[in-house]
């Protein structure tokens, strides 16, 4: 039996990872933020309000840095730090997103960024709520469920490129599970009489395809849900429903059914008085 020398047994793993310096007095960080300034409207699903947040380590050595955010307390903040391994003389990106609550007068705030030493500020102007024929753009949305992959208000920020729907759009978190809905409950009554849905077309994924096939349009007046509209079959991207308007509370989509009998996908929804 062959026995090994003990020297080699003996022998450390050694695992060869990059040299990573704190940051310290030959470390420098710059700090850098767009837009500036960054504008925000007091509604919960407005699309204002992102800044997109930047760290360049401008030192002789890569660094680890945590980026430090706090603001004024009118603003309400998507995150409190940024962490990074920052290599030499590169640009590492992180989004912020702000936010105030409905009510909140024009003013402006700050949001203050510092790593160590370093300090920038970044003014936010609080802007009043404008005209919208559009009635539930930026309102509060309300769904049955929402993949992780998205983001709730996708619906409702007034995007309605199906080409940037990863980025801006909803769809639910139960594949193969119907119905889903999805809406808006308003602050208080609004006098609704049509209802638009941008369902995902674009040239890779076409509503025919992807599209959300078989909904509902539901208001609710007081406690009650109401139909008002019935599409059945679609493979078109952008549809239309009017009806007779009515003061109404909220409005959602009930969804029956994807081309794909997948996930029901929403790029836009819009309400109009008329």
């Amino acid at each position: 039996m062959l026995r090994r020398p003990a020297a080699l047994l003996a022998l450390p793993l050694v695992l060869a990872v990059p040299a990573v310096a704190v940051a310290s007095g030959n470390n420098q960080v710059e700090l850098s933020a767009t837009p500036q300034p960054v504008e925000v409207v007091p509604l919960p699903c407005f699309p204002s309000g992102k800044l997109t947040l930047g760290m360049t380590n401008t030192g002789r050595k890569p660094t680890i840095a945590d980026l430090r955010i706090s603001a004024d307390p009118a603003l309400t903040l998507s995150r409190h730090q940024f962490s990074s391994y920052l290599p030499i003389d590169q640009l590492v990106k992180a989004p912020l997103e702000i936010t105030v609550p409905r009510g909140t007068a024009p003013a402006t705030h700050t949001v203050n960024l510092s790593v160590d030493k370093q300090q920038l500020k970044i003014p936010v102007i609080v802007k009043p709520v404008p005209a919208r024929d559009n009635l539930l753009l930026g309102e509060q949305a309300v769904a049955s469920s929402t993949n992780g992959n998205m983001r709730l208000c996708g619906g409702v920020d007034g995007n309605a490129d199906s080409a940037q729907w990863g980025a801006s759009g909803w769809h639910d978190n139960t594949k193969g599970v119907f119905p889903d809905t999805y809406g808006v409950d308003f602050v208080q009554p609004a006098t609704v009489g049509r209802v638009v849905l941008q369902t995902l077309d674009s040239a890779r994924y076409p509503a025919a395809v992807m599209g959300i096939r078989d909904f509902d349009v539901q208001v609710r007046v007081g406690d009650q849900w109401k139909p008002v509209g019935q599409v059945r079959g679609n493979e078109t991207g952008r549809v239309t429903v009017t009806f007779t308007p009515v003061a109404v509370d909220a409005v959602q989509l009930v969804i029956h059914d994807s081309n794909d009998h997948g996930y029901s996908r929403i790029v836009e929804i819009e309400a109009y008085g008329a």
